[in-house]
């Protein structure tokens, strides 16, 4: 025990650089996969036939392609294609659209629990289709999806995990680990704090849209 809290003690400062990093990769790429898997589950109830076409192109692309390879081509391959992408860019870049692909799959289940007379009433009220998304069906399937949403951010903050130990080494919290560990061959001390890192983040991400579902739960 005394040799746990002494590893703490002394590569605290690069395991909290690291966790500090691991927590605004998992940000910004969370506002990513939000915005795009949005776009997308949109695209993915269209009443246009090629836009569903689109969507559906995107998802199954990203969802069938390991997120491994993803950051091979979004960095050594567009790198080497003469776009000077930069490490940070290419791994928030990645995870995020990777993770876009099942959002917009949830949000497309949630879409699909909205009513169809709402969707009617709307229509017949004067409100174009892209506005009674925008207005009526998205922020209800939104409600409807907190639960999986949640689930979702929590397998992001462990594929976080893959963009450190992927040619992009981005000094997050398992690289930190990694880097500790080949120092002092504590090989269970350190990976210990790093897990208790990753818990942190995921605890936090439960806790947080545990109360977003408490706060906007549909009364049935």
């Amino acid at each position: 025990m005394s040799e746990l809290w002494e590893v703490l003690r002394e590569h605290f400062p690069e395991l909290s650089s690291g966790f500090l990093v691991t927590a605004r990769l998992v940000a910004v790429a969370f506002v990513i996969a939000m915005v795009v898997g949005t776009l997308v589950a949109a695209l993915r109830v269209a009443p246009v036939r090629w836009l569903r076409l689109v969507g559906g192109i995107y998802v199954e692309t990203f969802r069938n392609i390991p997120l491994l390879v993803l950051l091979f081509i979004s960095f050594a391959g567009l790198r080497r294609a003469g776009l000077p992408i930069g490490a940070w860019v290419a791994g928030t870049a990645s995870l995020g659209l990777y993770t876009a692909a099942y959002i917009a799959e949830a949000l497309r289940s949630g879409v699909f629990a909205v009513s169809k007379g709402q969707i009617e009433a709307s229509l017949s009220l004067g409100f174009t289709y892209p506005a009674t998304l925008r207005r009526i069906v998205i922020p209800q399937a939104f409600r409807t999806v907190i639960p999986a949403l949640g689930s979702l951010v929590i397998a992001m903050i462990k594929n976080s995990a893959i963009v450190g130990v992927s040619l992009l080494a981005l000094p997050d919290l398992l690289k930190e680990a990694r880097i500790a560990q080949s120092r002092t061959f504590q090989t269970d001390e350190v990976f210990f704090w790093a897990a208790v890192g990753y818990l942190l983040l995921t605890v936090t991400a439960t806790l947080a849209f545990r109360y977003l579902e408490r706060r906007f739960e549909i009364k049935r």
